[in-house]
């Protein structure tokens, strides 16, 4: 499990898309960042919040008028993360997540030991939460819609 943003290599991926206008996108752009499902569902909640329309299996668009809001639930996110010390913290966050024994199924797989790891994969998906966090204030900066395409 990659918890990281990516270019496009297979599906199961949430695309990250800043290259359309307000009614299109340029589907799989070289631009585009992608996020594996399995480590989107933990940030799911920040992209619903934020935008009430949110849909996986579909493109949302998130506006000027969602954009200011998505950065801040992903600035709470953040923090979150952040505050979570030792492995009972992680295994508790992971328990109030939405679909996050998906995420604990996958890193079983991948880790037989992820219980001892836990803070590489913490520290893993707080540096994922910044580079969210650095997409939306790409967007705000440069007036740009942040198209999320669940695939």
């Amino acid at each position: 499990m990659r918890i990281e943003l990516f270019s496009s290599e297979y599906l199961n991926i949430v695309e990250l898309n800043t290259t359309g206008d307000n009614d299109n996108y340029i589907k799989g752009d070289s631009e585009s960042k992608y996020v594996e499902s399995e480590v989107f569902n933990l940030f799911t909640k920040c992209f619903e919040n934020a935008n009430k329309l949110y849909e996986f299996f579909g493109a949302t668009k998130y506006n000027t008028r969602n954009i200011v809001p998505l950065r801040n639930e992903l600035m709470n996110k953040l923090e979150t993360f952040e505050n979570i010390k030792n492995y009972n913290g992680f295994q508790v966050f992971l328990d109030q997540v939405f679909l996050g024994q998906e995420f604990i199924d996958e890193l079983t797989t991948e880790d037989k030991n992820w219980k001892d790891n836990w803070k590489k994969y913490v520290d893993q998906l707080i540096t994922l939460n910044k580079g969210l966090i650095a997409l939306t204030d790409k967007c705000i900066e440069e007036q740009k819609i942040l198209w999320v395409i669940g695939y």
